[in-house]
């Protein structure tokens, strides 16, 4: 299961911050009895009524992410994330018809300005010109189409009522509006009255059928932003991203969910409704709702709205390039305004693979105040400020990390090799079977706490189907009591090799000047690359 996905469930205020993640499974003693109800075009619905809460957790899960997205056009689906809320023909809009004729104009405009862009790169690749981008390059023509463009665009945001979308669900009550997109899929939810779910039924289904994309063009620059806050803002984001890159080599996972902003300069609006006709058709959709209502009032209400959704002409095809198996150890040195770290990660499985469970479990054997990691490196070494292990398992694929930040006087490369002297012993010893149960114990605790909250229900409902089976809220649990001493042994020497790893350090800037500086490289320290096990 995807790490990022579990913050999610643990902190619902960093999921509306877009920060997303993905909860633990199940509690084992307590079954989800899902009612499904399957619409003739194929979308589905999970229905899990509660009485005597007044409203009712509501989400959808359009089963795509960055993952099947292709060089050239990622980001398109983080970009359909945003897009969804510029309302309908009948929202957001003071003159439909007016709105539609401006919207077909600009697209027209846009590729007569993609092709002087086009000829900007040309003389770039050539040397011509430095910078494609710089205004100084543009021919007059260039200029024309833009104030043209600029134009139609002033006059539409006159014609655009901002966020009534939300508005209208906050009028009646409802909370919670926000949507994220992950690398796997891209989910959208709400908290509504009971009395105002039909509201939802015919808002959600409108969206759908009825979609106007307005500001397309310019909301590439609000996610352009995003980036910046997301990535170009964070001392070590640029880093990370690199990271990803060198970890992911042939796997579709090797981009960003945010997209390369090239990708999205070019991308046209064409482009973006294949992809839109492709994985929001209702077979490839699912419905959760959790709380006090009828559910044979919410199935009348799913024929009647979703009902008029029409099926895609075929099913989305399925990831078709796998990641390359490693053979060799991967390292990556950089400098930020940010305290020395390693971080160490290695190729795994994806979710739900047999093994996953002992992955999980031996992460919570590492992880924590009393976990090993923090107890040897922190505690009795002193080697590290802190230090912990991570699972993230992702429809397709999946990695183990650990990391490590030096304590002063202490280098990167003295907690790298601390962390791998901690793998060694689970590689060659038995974990002890009250160590074991204790966190299995919190494991089973954590999952039951999660399942009482409607919302983290409705969420982990539907990641569970985008992953794969939502069926599977109810079995990981009892997988993960299942799991034994030597499964954990078993994982940890069959992944955890040097060939499999790859090895991210990070100190200091003042280290690039080549002083030591706090924690930076310095004479005599162990062994850097390709030491330890």
């Amino acid at each position: 299961m995807s790490l990022l996905h579990r913050r999610l469930l643990t902190s619902i205020c960093l999921l509306c911050a877009a920060l997303i993640a993905l909860s633990g499974p199940g509690a084992q003693a307590q079954e989800v009895e899902a009612q499904v109800h399957v619409l003739d075009n194929g979308m589905q619905f999970l229905l899990l009524p509660r009485e005597g809460d007044p409203n009712v957790s509501a989400g959808w899960v359009a089963k795509v992410g960055s993952v099947n997205e292709r060089p050239g056009l990622t980001g398109v689906a983080h970009l359909f994330e945003h897009m969804m809320f510029k309302g309908t023909h009948t929202i957001g809009t003071k003159d439909i018809d007016r709105d539609l004729e401006i919207i077909s104009q600009l697209d027209a405009l846009r590729a007569q300005i993609r092709d002087e862009e086009e000829t900007l790169i040309e003389q770039h690749r050539r040397g011509l010109i430095d910078n494609p981008k710089d205004p100084a390059s543009r021919s007059e023509e260039h200029n024309r189409l833009l104030g043209e463009f600029g134009r139609l665009l002033t006059e539409q945001r006159e014609l655009i009522i901002k966020d009534q979308f939300d508005r209208i669900y906050t009028l009646q009550g409802a909370s919670g509006l926000n949507a994220f997109t992950s690398h796997d899929l891209t989910l959208y939810m709400i908290n509504v009255p009971a009395n105002k779910l039909e509201l939802w039924f015919w808002m959600e289904s409108d969206r759908l059928s009825n979609p106007v994309f307005r500001e397309f063009y310019s909301e590439r620059d609000v996610v352009q932003e995003e980036r910046r806050l997301r990535v170009e803002s964070r001392p070590t984001g640029k880093l990370d991203e690199q990271f990803e890159t060198i970890f992911w080599q042939s796997s579709p996972y090797h981009w960003p969910v945010i997209g390369w902003q090239s990708d999205l300069d070019g991308l046209t609006r064409d482009e973006a409704l294949e992809f839109f006709g492709t994985y929001y058709a209702p077979n490839n959709l699912t419905v959760a709702l959790v709380g006090d209502f009828d559910p044979e009032q919410a199935v009348a209400w799913a024929e009647k709205y979703f009902g008029r959704l029409k099926r895609g002409e075929g099913e989305p095809e399925p990831v078709r390039t796998w990641e390359i198996e490693q053979q060799a150890e991967t390292r990556m040195t950089g400098y930020a305004d940010t305290r020395p770290t390693v971080r160490v990660r290695y190729h795994t499985v994806a979710d739900a693979h047999r093994e996953e469970p002992a992955l999980l479990v031996l992460s919570s054997l590492l992880n924590g105040r009393t976990g090993r990691l923090y107890k040897s490196l922190v505690l009795e070494q002193k080697i590290a400020t802190n230090a912990g292990a991570a699972v993230n398992g992702l429809k397709y694929d999946g990695y183990f990390e650990l990391s490590g930040i030096a304590a002063e006087g202490h280098t990167p490369e003295d907690v790298e090799q601390a962390l791998y002297q901690e793998m060694k012993v689970l590689q060659e010893q038995l974990a002890g079977e009250r160590e074991l149960r204790k966190v299995k114990n919190q494991q089973l605790a954590s999952d039951f706490r999660r399942l009482r909250s409607k919302t983290n229900l409705m969420i982990q409902l539907l990641i569970y189907e985008a992953l794969g089976d939502w069926e599977n809220i109810n079995k990981f649990s009892e997988r993960i009591q299942a799991v034994t001493a030597e499964d954990v042994r078993t994982v940890a020497g069959k992944y955890f090799k040097p060939e499999n790893r790859n090895v991210s350090i990070y100190y200091t800037k003042e280290g690039a000047s080549g002083r030591r500086g706090r924690g930076g490289p310095r004479p005599g320290g162990r062994p850097g690359p390709g030491g330890g096990r």
